[in-house]
């Protein structure tokens, strides 16, 4: 990474960090890794998926992405360029275990031992991310997530990962947004699996909670020494207005994007009205005796996905918001489907997603204030914007304004007592966004697909500054 003109080494940050503050980026592994044949891998539902016509816009795939699976040693190069004191990243399930049971692919498990070495060797803490959304496809054609045996097979995959890498990775995170697995997976179908069945959706979501329980058993029962972590992604919900309808919405979207997933994890049970919300759509008899207590088995850190606030009415006619799928969709709200998003009147990314900082400290206050304690970690946050590459720079201020803005709050945060740990911003390079293939770009990193040559942003020195000073220079203008 080449140097830009910074300020002198003397130049005190305004904001100081704790000391050990985790400075991190993420990814994830199908957007990043490509090499879908390498080795003895197996085929993950999101392969099957960019093969159907029309899932993901341009027709695009992973099949090369970043290339990250050739390219590691360069990728963690410009980590430690960065100065990242931590990476997160997922491992691919169909890397390992190609039919998501049974035989381990040991050419799998090397490459994550290879990263781990050297991520370790330029002296970055690896964070290890269990499910990042690509489930085995043979897994899917046995029913996939809304099948309680699913679960099951995900605490195996467990074990056999923490077998290889427990005695080099120490932070462990099971489920990445169960929320987007389940409800885009099997309710809208803008995800993989693309299947479009609210009640299935349902059963899939409590069985990614099950599947979160019993990995942070398995972790537990071949380890004392692993720092496991839940991830969710949670959204500051305000009703359009205060209207009876508006309020309800609120209520309803709240219920389902945060209070399902914390209350099942943090406090051992579901809350009343979300069920009585998907009572409509499903019998509710797939929660077994003891699931919720295995659901909620103590684990060390939560995880937060951060990255936009919802605006909702429960009204006929309410103004769409312009943060719609990419493709053809369903509603990704079982039982809410009436449910509009409206434009708050916020400045958008050019995912059509409202910045607001303001409600990453809400988000935070409410779990500190509401949930039993447990620390917590910004492991996502960060935004899409047109970046224009002008000779060997990308100058995205609008990037960069984002994360300073949402690392304010999180200072905010700390200095009024909110056991804050550390942020990893999404993410560390540009890649393979899902339905919308290539044309959104979150990166610190600019990648150029055709030569995969790499750019760092003016987002990635800055961080890199940010990180080097341990806090923030001053207030903001």
């Amino acid at each position: 990474m080449t140097t830009q003109e910074t300020q002198p080494e003397t130049d005190a940050p305004a904001l100081v960090f704790p000391t050990g503050f985790v400075w991190g980026a993420a990814t994830s592994a199908y957007q990043i890794e490509g090499s879908i044949s390498a080795d003895g891998r197996g085929t993950s539902i999101w392969d099957t998926f960019v093969q159907q016509p029309g899932r993901v816009l341009n027709g695009e795939n992973a099949e090369v992405a970043i290339d990250h699976y050739r390219r590691y040693r360069d990728d963690v190069a410009v980590m430690a360029d960065l100065g990242l004191t931590a990476y997160r990243f997922s491992v691919s399930w169909p890397r390992i275990q190609p039919d998501g049971a049974g035989k381990v692919n040991e050419a799998g498990l090397d490459f994550y031992r290879r990263l781990v070495d050297e991520l370790l060797s330029h002296g970055i803490e690896p964070w290890l991310t269990l499910y990042h959304w690509d489930l085995p496809q043979a897994l899917e054609d046995l029913g996939g997530w809304p099948v309680r045996d699913t679960s099951k097979r995900f605490a195996d995959f467990t074990a056999c990962v923490h077998q290889a890498l427990g005695d080099r990775v120490r932070n462990w995170s099971t489920v990445n947004e169960p929320w987007c697995a389940a409800f885009l997976g099997y309710a809208s179908g803008e995800h993989a699996p693309g299947r479009r069945e609210p009640a299935a959706s349902i059963r899939a979501a409590h069985h990614l909670n099950l599947a979160h329980g019993l990995s942070v058993q398995a972790l537990r029962a071949q380890g004392a020494g692993a720092q496991i972590g839940g991830s969710v992604n949670l959204y500051a919900i305000t009703p359009a207005s205060q209207d009876e309808a508006d309020l309800d919405a609120a209520r309803r979207i709240d219920g389902l994007q945060n209070r399902f997933f914390l209350d099942a994890l943090l406090k051992g049970s579901y809350p009343e009205d979300v069920l009585d919300d998907l009572s409509s759509v499903t019998e509710i008899d797939f929660i077994q005796d003891g699931d919720l207590k295995t659901i909620s088995t103590p684990f060390d850190t939560l995880m937060v996905n951060y990255y936009s606030r919802f605006t909702v009415s429960g009204k006929p006619g309410g103004a769409a918001s312009a943060a719609a799928a990419p493709t053809g969709a369903g509603s990704p709200w079982p039982g809410s489907e009436h449910v509009s998003f409206v434009n708050g009147g916020r400045p958008v990314t050019s995912m059509g997603w409202e910045i607001d900082d303001i409600g990453l400290y809400e988000v935070l206050q409410r779990v500190a204030s509401d949930y039993p304690s447990i620390p917590l970690v910004i492991s996502e946050n960060g935004a899409a914007f047109e970046d224009v590459v002008t000779g060997e720079t990308v100058d995205d201020q609008d990037r960069l304004a984002y994360i300073e803005a949402h690392l304010r709050t999180c200072h905010a945060a700390i200095e009024a007592g909110i056991p804050l740990k550390g942020y990893f911003a999404w993410s560390l390079m540009d890649n393979f966004e899902w339905a919308w293939g290539y044309g959104k770009r979150f990166g610190l990193v600019y990648v150029d697909y055709p030569t995969q040559r790499r750019t760092p942003k003016a987002s990635a020195f800055w961080y890199a500054d940010t990180i080097r000073r341990g806090g923030l220079r001053g207030p903001a203008e």
